[in-house]
């Protein structure tokens, strides 16, 4: 008969070398989401037409995060189940982040903007390889105490992580004084150069995470399930087809549900502000200064990096406290708070002419997103068959993606039919999702 054990505890150098490839995972997402539009316009894209293009990452993951989750439950190698997955996706973000500023070397073969959408959907689906077993690995890995800090200490190196990410261009334009201006058709040398790094650095991480890390074996891992309180019934670890991804989603645990809401307008929120926040800033700040269009335009792009480097680096400030606020005042209400505070900071945008001003409106939407990228998880993954984990968290990844799929459709028509084609309001209706994501955290009971 075996025994059934309690998870240990493990140190805080332990949980950070488990979560240290986010660190990388992070400088390539944010010099995705920082840079991907700005890329795109270079090569002529529309702004009434950039989250069209935005539908590719969104689609990618929602297709690729539930079956490598399901395959890296049921998966064991000398390697583990988690950290071969962590390792190809790494390799092949990598290749993406070197080939996105770079477009324009395949443009005899394919027009420039499907090279550019082609792109995003690799660099989405490997990062979508490579971060999905990391959330899964929490829940392996710690026992039900300590995943709050867990998580916690994913958001503190997912904002390190994007403060580098997304301040690469603007240091190496103004310190290392690498070209910021490309001119028609041609992506600057430094969003170049910046990826390149984040590429690097991106390999050097995961190897950290792969090479300090030790998994559970899947005999370890049953003896611990005495420990774990589910909401859902978990099957056979036999069951390795894909058909039973559509069976462990018609056994979704309630909390997984009701999360799935705050989950569809606070990232509904966020892809407003990614993909229209250099538009918006460009010609709401920017335009109205003297200076020549296309020049401007850099400023403002170069400048967005700084202000999403403001909000991950008080994501990561904000992280260090969340276990706490949230084992004083319960994970929901702290969420809920967290996301109010999002909200009005970016509808305050609308009323914001000076550069220098917005960053303190990224302070707001720092305290959201650290909480977006902890709470929820640690929220949920109480609720989850031990022996299920990855399946699951790559299933909930299905309210992220969802709600950027249906913004990639209608965004793009609501900015221009409703808000004549001024990308400011699409950043005032993101504040508004995000008051109503809210709104339903608050009425989750833990």
């Amino acid at each position: 008969m075996n025994n059934i054990r309690v998870k240990p505890n493990l140190s805080t150098t332990q949980i950070i070398n488990m979560s240290m490839g986010f660190l990388g995972i992070q400088m390539g997402f944010a010099l995705q989401n920082g840079n991907a539009s700005r890329i795109l316009q270079t090569f002529g894209a529309d702004v009434e037409h950039l989250s069209l293009f935005w539908l590719a990452a969104p689609i990618t993951g929602m297709i690729v995060q539930p079956i490598i989750g399901h395959y890296s439950d049921s998966t064991w190698t000398k390697m583990g189940r988690r950290r071969p997955f962590f390792l190809v996706g790494a390799i092949l973000t990598a290749i993406a982040l070197v080939f996105m500023p770079n477009i324009a070397l395949f443009t005899t073969i394919l027009p420039p903007l499907l090279i550019g959408a082609g792109m995003l959907m690799l660099m989405d689906a490997s990062i979508n390889v490579t971060m999905e077993p990391f959330r899964a690995l929490v829940g392996d890995n710690l026992p039900s105490g300590q995943r709050s800090l867990g998580f916690s200490v994913q958001t503190v190196l997912i904002g390190l992580g994007a403060v580098v990410g997304s301040w690469l261009p603007y240091v190496f334009a103004e310190y290392l004084h690498v070209p910021a201006e490309g001119g028609g058709g041609v992506v600057p040398q430094n969003v170049i150069y910046s990826f390149y790094f984040g590429a690097f650095v991106l390999i050097a991480t995961i190897l950290w995470t792969v090479f300090t890390t030790k998994e559970y074996t899947p005999k370890e891992l049953q003896s611990f399930v005495g420990e774990e309180e589910t909401e859902a019934e978990p099957q056979s670890s036999a069951d390795h087809s894909l058909g039973a991804i559509l069976q462990d989603f018609k056994r979704m645990p309630r909390t997984m549900k009701k999360l799935g809401w705050v989950q569809f307008f606070s990232w509904f929120a966020l892809f407003m502000m990614w993909v229209y926040m250099t538009p918006a800033i460009a010609e709401h700040v920017f335009y109205k200064m003297d200076g020549e269009r296309s020049r401007l335009y850099a400023q403002a792009g170069n400048w967005v990096g700084v202000l999403f480097g403001v909000y991950n680096g008080v994501s990561a400030v904000y992280a260090m406290f969340l276990p706490r606020l949230a084992n004083r005042f319960g994970r929901t209400k702290v969420h809920a708070i967290g996301l109010i505070i999002g909200g009005v900071s970016l509808i305050s945008i609308l009323f914001i002419s000076s550069p220098n001003i917005l960053l303190l409106t990224m302070l707001g939407v720092g305290i959201a997103w650290g909480s977006i990228l902890s709470m929820p998880y640690a929220i949920l993954s109480d609720s989850l068959p031990v022996r299920k984990m990855g399946v699951y968290m790559g299933i909930f990844n299905f309210f992220i993606t969802f709600p950027q799929i249906v913004c990639g459709f209608f965004g793009g028509m609501i900015i221009k039919y409703f808000f004549d084609s001024q990308p400011i309001y699409g950043i005032m209706l993101g504040g508004m999702f995000m008051l109503l994501g809210a709104i339903s955290v608050w009425r989750i009971k833990e």
